[in-house]
């Protein structure tokens, strides 16, 4: 797997440096750092401009290629042991989807569960999460219903996100729960919803319709972490 930046970079070199296996760079780094990356034994090798924008496939690598590896998704059942989740149905955008791990990471969150999909490229949201994603568990599961039922089998209070729901910033929250969004094209599915076991909504202060998944992600896990 191939990341790219140099904020990643640095972030894996403070957190995760057994998960680098070979830096690419293209141009000269400061001879500390290269002293430092030298001493941890990982690999150091040059490419041109024309290998890195292949790599990067035409994203900003700054100079700075990582690979790594393999990432790998936790389950379900490792998730059940925290308090407070995330769920995701069908955002498929991994800029949205790495903003929201960012945000759950930082505010607390025990992880993510992204379903509605078959796959996730997690070289995205690992550098739009600012590598956040390499430290908050995230599973990936194709069937929304049966991560809701599992949840709510295990004490897990879920929460879907729609505009027919209770204002966020009226209720309070205990015990283990979970906030379900939707993609800003459908939603959460109305199934779904009936499923849950309360709606939430963040009220607008003008008319206007809605925010985008990220910000109301972010919203959400702030009202709803423990205090």
């Amino acid at each position: 797997m191939i990341v790219y930046g140099k904020q990643i970079f640095y972030y894996l070199l403070e957190r995760h440096p057994q998960r680098i296996k070979r830096l690419c760079l293209t141009k000269q780094i400061d001879p500390k750092l290269y002293n430092r990356v030298q001493k941890l034994g990982i690999e150091v090798v040059r490419c041109d401009n024309k290998k890195a924008q292949a790599l990067a496939r035409g994203g900003n690598h700054q100079g700075f290629l990582i690979e790594i590896e393999e990432f790998a998704f936790a389950s379900l059942q490792d998730l059940k042991t925290g308090r407070f989740l995330v769920l995701l149905y069908g955002v498929t955008d991994v800029g949205n989807i790495g903003s929201i791990v960012r945000t759950a990471y930082a505010l607390g969150a025990d992880g993510l569960v992204v379903t509605g999909l078959k796959e996730l490229k997690m070289e995205g949201v690992i550098r739009t999460s600012s590598g956040a994603a390499l430290d908050l568990p995230i599973a990936l599961h194709p069937n929304l219903f049966e991560v809701i039922k599992e949840l709510q089998d295990v004490q897990f209070r879920v929460y879907g996100a729609d505009m027919s729901g209770k204002d966020v910033r009226t209720e309070r929250f205990e015990g283990k729960r979970a906030i379900l969004l939707g993609s800003e094209g459908e939603g959460v599915p109305k199934r779904a919803l009936q499923r849950c076991d309360g709606v939430l909504k963040i009220t607008m202060a003008r008319d206007f319709d809605s925010l985008n998944v990220s910000a109301a992600a972010a919203i959400f896990i702030d009202r709803m972490r423990d205090e």
